[in-house]
């Protein structure tokens, strides 16, 4: 009891200590959203300013000053920046390029100055959204969940931004967000979100922020540690709070033959309750969706592919349950939403659709349903998910979540389990998670388990966690790379800041693992050191190394080519991965491994180069190639991408992905040509060809053309 009322006390203390900025309310309409803070309001408004560097100098005064301010009217929220220096880096024209996700998944900036903006409209300290720009005025929106746990950049909003250039003194940025956008708490009383501003000055890469600029586990992401908006009261509500968006797709396929066919749908939107979201779809299509990019399997476990389709993305974070690791596949999530609606025949028709999430009090809600038609591999579907999560304290949560699928005919599988994270001081986070599946027939019955615990500052870092599969463990709504295991893994990490020949940091870091069997039985070690290397002009090189045994129980085929044969294998691995300054208008990447192992060698090559001779201008190309030397065979497999992107403005590009894969000799190509009529509405014209098939890449296999037109309309 005592500790309780000592943890709470705590909480309200720092609370209390927190930056604070109080937005102003304004008539109706005299907010003119030009770009230009010219107007009396933004003269008058409260101003929030001494930006303080995470990057290069920790809490040094930022080298230009940044100045924010807020006002709101019944409609919309205002947010006003000046961001003063001279020169600001602006190759980024299109939507959604502001941000990027760094190797943790977490958000960082691109290649352009730019302006963040965080709102944790329910003042939860875990969860917000994020509106993103550069002085181009290119839009970007994401949500970020559990202090950046998932970050969902494909997160889509209805706002506006315009810039506007200042001769010799920088840069100002108009925000206009509309309160149908935002989710926040019922009430006609003083609202207080969670706010925060960042910004990236690429002349010098310096980062600053308003609050969270530490370096000890701080950060943009880090929603605990933003300061207050307060002022904020008699937020409006609409009158229905109903959004449809009715769409129409017409399309002709060439194959072997000639079809066409006309498609109309809806999705609906409806703010239940304050914070709490129903979406509906029925006869959903997404059509408009970028291609998967192509991959060549150099393991025995299953490749993974993002989500892309607008009706799983939005809020998606809830959903989240399990855990992920970089450079690899997840190792287990209990959800995985593109096990609807994708098979291994291709695309399978969502009949109708249902999806109710945001907060009720202390809780965090999700639930889904949705059902799908009959293809030629599987029956006719029902998909349901239920996930809860119960704010524990400042930044943490007891969880729980359930899973089921129903296939016509009688098939189930069913899996449920809770979670948990727990921040006992801002550097140290503990998570867990326990889960049972039970499937109809026998077998499918099954547990899985994790328990983690992550300590960092910017000096030093340590990770550790186990996480165990059981043999038959069965999760049809979800991911498993690797069922009957227990892995156990310990990271370490040092940072000196040396500050010689123009290094920032050098991660100095140690990697120990061990996987067995689910009764014990030995499966595979390794351990080995790394060295990552950044540079104050934004040069990154990475170089690892690992040693160890692997024993190999049954036999599987790489790539679907080569048998490997059972057996104890040793394991030495190289590897590295880097790149030039993302602001360069010329920038290089590259990385590759060379694994021996399985009784010869697995190795892989990928470079790429960006081109952004302006704006409007994107050029990628990409290349890998992989060499595997076996006892039982060799293969060279050669992957080679182009991308386009030419934007006419911040609401009209044009887009072209063009993938080659030596193993298959395909050559197929997506284009897609996007207008943003309306906000939140859009007009679609999509171009799919495949050629190749086993055959030549010049040998015409299949054409896709589609048009799509959405309309969105608020009552």
């Amino acid at each position: 009891m005592i500790t309780g009322l000592l943890l709470a006390a705590a909480v309200l203390q720092a609370d209390s200590a927190r930056s604070t900025l109080r937005a102003v309310r304004v008539p109706d309409g005299i907010v003119n959203v030009d770009g230009l803070l010219t107007e009396e309001v933004w003269r008058d408004a409260p101003l929030a300013t001494g930006f303080r560097q995470r990057e290069p100098d920790q809490g040094r005064a930022a080298t230009d000053a940044t100045e924010v301010r807020v006002a709101y009217d019944g409609h919309t929220l205002y947010i006003g920046i000046l961001a003063r220096g001279p020169g600001p880096v602006a190759r980024i024209l299109q939507r959604d390029r502001v941000l990027t996700t760094d190797f943790l998944g977490r958000p960082q900036f691109g290649s352009d100055d730019a302006l963040v903006v965080l709102l944790d409209t329910f003042h939860d300290h875990r969860n917000a959204i994020l509106f993103a720009t550069n002085s181009n005025g290119a839009e970007f929106d994401a949500s970020l969940t559990d202090e950046g746990r998932e970050f969902n950049v494909d997160w889509r909003a209805v706002w506006s931004i315009r810039v506007a250039r200042l001769p010799g003194d920088g840069w100002s940025a108009e925000f206009a967000i509309p309160f149908r956008t935002l989710r926040y708490p019922a009430g006609p009383g003083e609202q207080t979100w969670g706010f925060n501003v960042a910004r990236i000055t690429r002349r010098n890469n310096e980062e600053t922020l308003w609050t969270a600029w530490s370096r000890d586990n701080g950060g943009m992401h880090r929603i605990s540690q933003a300061g207050h908006l307060v002022g904020l009261e008699r937020l409006p509500r609409s009158g229905l709070a109903l959004e449809a968006k009715p769409f129409l797709l017409g399309s002709v396929e060439e194959s072997t033959s000639v079809n066409s066919r006309l498609k109309a749908g809806l999705d609906l939107k409806w703010e239940a309750r304050p914070g709490l979201t129903l979406d509906a779809t029925a006869n959903t299509d997404f059509a408009q969706v970028e291609a998967d990019s192509e991959q060549v399997n150099l393991t025995r476990f299953d490749l993974f592919f993002p989500e892309k389709r607008d009706f799983f993305l939005e809020n998606a974070g809830i959903f989240e349950f399990g855990t992920r690791a970089p450079g690899e596949p997840p190792p287990f999530l209990l959800f995985f939403s593109r096990r609807i609606g994708i098979s291994d025949s291709g695309a399978v028709p969502l009949i109708a659709g249902a999806r109710l999430t945001g907060r009720v009090g202390a809780q965090t809600l999700g639930l889904l349903d949705v059902v799908t038609d009959s293809v030629i591999d599987q029956q006719r579907s029902n998909y349901a998910v239920a996930r809860i999560k119960r704010d524990v304290s400042t930044s943490s949560y007891l969880g729980a979540m359930w899973t089921d699928v129903r296939r016509a005919g009688g098939y189930w599988n069913t899996a449920g389990g809770v979670d948990g994270s727990w921040w006992p001081t801002s550097l140290l986070n503990l998570q867990g998670f326990y889960v049972r599946t039970a499937t109809a027939g026998p077998g499918g019955e099954g547990a899985a388990y994790r328990l983690a615990a992550d300590y960092q500052t910017d000096r030093f870092g340590v990770t550790a966690y186990t996480l165990g599969v059981a043999p038959e463990a069965t999760a049809d709504l979800g991911f498993i790379t690797r069922e009957d295991a227990r892995r156990y893994e310990t990271f370490g990490r040092v940072t000196p800041r040396p500050r010689v020949l123009g290094i920032r940091k050098v991660d100095m870091f140690y990697a120990v693992n061990l996987v067995t069997r689910w009764d014990g039985g030995f499966q595979e070690w390794g351990t080995g050191p790394g060295f990552s290397f950044e540079w104050q002009s934004g040069e990154m090189l990475s170089v690892f190394a690992q040693a160890g045994n692997l024993r190999l129980d049954s036999a599987f085929d790489m790539s679907d080519s080569i048998p490997v044969d059972p057996g104890d294998y040793d394991n030495r691995m190289v590897g590295w991965f880097g790149n030039t300054a993302l602001q360069r208008p010329l920038a290089l990447s590259s990385s590759g491994s060379l694994l021996y192992s399985f009784g010869g060698s697995v190795a892989s090559v990928q470079a790429g180069v960006v081109a952004t001779p302006n704006p409007h201008l994107r050029l990628q190309l990409g290349g890998t190639r992989s060499w595997i030397k076996l006892p039982n065979g060799d293969l060279v497999a050669d992957l080679a991408s182009a991308r386009v992107t030419l934007a006419f403005s911040t609401r009209v590009a044009l887009y072209l992905l063009a993938q080659y894969n030596s193993l298959d000799r395909s050559l197929n190509a997506n284009l897609r040509f996007n207008v943003i009529h309306r906000p939140g509405s859009d007009f679609y014209l999509v171009i799919n060809e495949l050629r190749g098939s086993d055959t030549s890449a010049w040998d015409f296999d299949s054409r896709t053309a589609i048009v799509k037109l959405t309309y969105l309309a608020r009552f």
